[in-house]
């Protein structure tokens, strides 16, 4: 990929797929370069979307959206095992429960995904005017990933060696819906720094979405994203680990877990886009300790914090590290005040990860 273009955001990093692609069976070699293949396809019709969109996932007021108490309007359809966004339409909202696990799945996490930003942030749905929330099960043959192409979700199955289906994983869903919602508060653009923190943005709002279903405490949680996907056949607990980057798996297939969690460590590198999915193990470890020296919920106030800092309008695509951790004080100050308890947490959870504020 190309700094400057609009990627494809998969949640199974291109690294890890070139691991499979190196050191797995011949069936894993196989679906492994067929998925960085397709790659180059998804990413033009991504481009395709947003240049409809004008640059982000607003699409404007649905029919739906007048109502007085925002609700979600689903669509799951079935590519029944080939590359198709269009199959048929397998559930919509209201209808029952289907006798596709995968559908169900599906149909559930964006609900929840829903739920958490309405209740949370009140924000209706990705661009925060009622978007339609569409979701593709059965992707392709074999396919081992799952991704925002910039209008809907789409999963693959997995190969149940490795992966398992795509629609297990609540926090993966909430990830990769998240990446619409940065899209549309802030573009930060898919390259270095600034991509790292798109995808430290989208582990956050998974966390968060996962925490905020099982009721959760900053302190209950995992902060793990992706351990419901990890097939038999792994060493490992999932595909990224916010309490302890680098530490998810380590595995004679995929792999060590590349993420660093101090900036001592930061990964200067020309592959996965300037190591988008790598380092954004950094921010997401600054989170991490934030929310748990806040305490309590951490969708409440840390999650509050990272999100209007989001939203702030003098937020660049191009954003640092630096620049971001100095948003996220500034916005903390705004909301709790300059000496309070809040300020000293975020402040402590960048120092942590080698960041002064």
């Amino acid at each position: 990929m190309c700094k400057g273009l609009k990627p494809i955001h998969c949640v199974v990093p291109p690294i890890v797929l070139e691991e499979i692609a190196r050191n797995g069976s011949e069936r894993q070699r196989d679906w492994a370069l067929r998925s960085l293949g397709r790659d180059s396809s998804i990413r033009a019709a991504r481009l395709q979307n947003a240049a409809k969109r004008a640059g982000g996932p607003r699409e404007g007021a649905d029919t739906l959206a007048v109502a007085s108490v925002p609700q979600p309007y689903r669509r799951i359809r079935d590519a029944q095992n080939q590359e198709n966004v269009a199959g048929p339409i397998a559930r919509s909202e209201a209808d029952p429960p289907a006798e596709d696990p995968a559908v169900n799945e599906a149909y559930d996490g964006l609900g929840d995904t829903f739920a958490f930003l309405l209740s949370a942030y009140a924000r209706d749905s990705i661009d925060d005017q009622g978007m339609p929330l569409r979701g593709v099960v059965h992707f392709g043959a074999d396919y081992d990933n799952a991704f925002w192409d910039g209008r809907r979700m789409v999963f693959g199955d997995g190969d149940n060696e490795l992966f398992l289906r795509f629609t297990l994983s609540l926090d993966v869903i909430g990830h990769e819906l998240g990446h619409g919602v940065t899209e549309d508060e802030a573009g930060l653009e898919y390259w270095g720094q600034s991509g790292a923190l798109n995808e430290s943005m989208s582990d956050v709002f998974g966390s968060l979405v996962r925490q905020h279903k099982l009721h959760q405490k900053a302190d209950e949680a995992d902060w793990l994203i992706g351990a419901d996907l990890l097939g038999p056949d792994v060493s490992g607990e999932a595909l990224r680990s916010m309490a302890a980057p680098g530490t998810a798996y380590d595995d004679r297939v995929l792999g060590k877990d590349p993420q660093p969690g101090h900036m001592r460590d930061y990964v200067n590198t020309t592959q996965d886009n300037g190591g988008v999915h790598i380092n954004s193990g950094i921010p997401n470890h600054a989170f991490y300790t934030a929310a748990n020296n806040i305490g309590g919920y951490a969708w409440e106030r840390t999650g509050l914090i990272w999100y209007e800092t989001l939203r702030d309008p003098l937020l660049r695509s191009t954003e640092t590290f630096q620049r971001f951790a100095s948003f996220t004080v500034q916005t903390a100050q705004r909301l709790y005040g300059p000496a309070s308890q809040d300020v000293q947490a975020v402040q402590a959870g960048w120092n942590k990860v080698g960041i002064t504020v």
